[in-house]
């Protein structure tokens, strides 16, 4: 599904000669100062979510963004689906000149390098990072009338049977689970939903005992007292469930998750427009409003640039592959 482009900022005739005169005239905008005439067309952003997803809402909240700091209209597209390969095949199917974007979060960045056994592109060969942008950690949530009320709870009942059955709408999210089961001595059954509305639907009709879901919108679902959060897996508490405790706070300092997004270009962009993007989203970051867009919707700023984000990126596929061999996860 394409959408509509997001248009650049109106653009008022003035007389340059009289603003230089004055000091006032404007610095180039970010990509024509560092990219030549980069960007020279609209800018492409391609989403490998649907609609409505928070990926989503972050490429069209921030591609604004962009279109306002370059003066370019900039396009999001969705490409769900073969997890992320149709979106990456898209981003490929452009001229890696830095006009397309691809939005990947830890799911086709690093999950699925634990996951799959195979599939498609290489993310670390074939895609070069641009900016970090959100994080955002899991809940671990009971029904509201449910007997576990702590961590403590939850390992003493998971080490009887039947199995405590674990409801999430991602592997990632499985995989966050077994960072704490598997330390603490046993295994979830996990049960794979399609969404964050489903698994909700069923925790609170008590159908599964335990969710594991990221806290990006469901944090609402949590404050008004439908479900009850057991534990947060940030490295500090949630602002907005101050009463949780972190797993890592309750004796498994490793069992500590956040789901992300980075903006990526092809891995063949040159570095003058990596650094020209880059440079344009440390600015969008740091605008006041995009701190208070991104904690509005339950997440974390996460303003990484190209070499630490590349750095992040490979400790995350590492921590997920060491908690899929711990789990005994079987790649499918």
């Amino acid at each position: 599904m394409e959408s509509e482009p997001i248009p650049p900022p109106t653009r008022r005739r003035i007389n340059r000669a009289a603003l230089a005169s004055l000091g006032l005239l404007a610095a180039p905008r970010i990509g024509r100062a560092q990219g030549g005439d980069f960007p020279n067309r609209a800018l492409r952003i391609v989403v490998p979510f649907a609609a409505g997803s928070g990926s989503d809402v972050y490429s069209r909240f921030f591609g604004k963004k962009l279109s306002e700091l370059l003066g370019q209209p900039v396009v999001v597209e969705n490409r769900p689906g073969a997890d992320g390969a149709i979106a990456v095949r898209s981003l490929q199917s452009d001229p890696p000149d830095g006009h397309t974007l691809f939005l990947g979060s830890n799911t086709p960045m690093a999950v699925n390098l634990a996951t799959l056994r195979t599939f498609p592109y290489d993310p670390v060969k074939d895609l070069r990072p641009i900016s970090g942008m959100t994080r955002s950690m899991a809940l671990f949530m009971v029904p509201p009338r449910s007997p576990l009320r702590t961590v403590a709870d939850l390992e003493e009942r998971g080490r009887r049977q039947p199995a405590v059955q674990s409801g999430t709408y991602s592997v990632g999210y499985q995989l966050a689970a077994a960072q704490f089961s598997s330390k603490a001595g046993f295994a979830f059954e996990t049960v794979l939903y399609r969404g964050l509305a489903q698994t909700l639907t069923d925790l609170m009709g008590q159908r599964i005992e335990l969710a594991v879901i990221d806290s990006t919108g469901s944090i609402p679902t949590a404050k008004s007292g439908e479900v009850r959060a057991l534990a947060v897996t940030g490295e500090q508490r949630h602002p907005d469930l101050p009463e949780v405790p972190t797993l890592r706070e309750s004796g498994y300092p490793e069992a500590v998750h956040y789901s992300w997004t980075a903006f990526w270009v092809d891995a063949r962009t040159p570095d003058q427009r990596v650094n020209a993007l880059s440079e344009a989203m440390e600015k969008a970051l740091a605008q006041p409003d995009s701190r208070s867009f991104i904690e509005a919707n339950g997440a974390e700023i996460m303003p990484f640039g190209p070499e630490r984000m590349r750095e992040f990126q490979m400790s995350e596929i590492d921590r997920f592959r060491r908690a899929a061999e711990a789990s005994n996860f079987q790649p499918q």
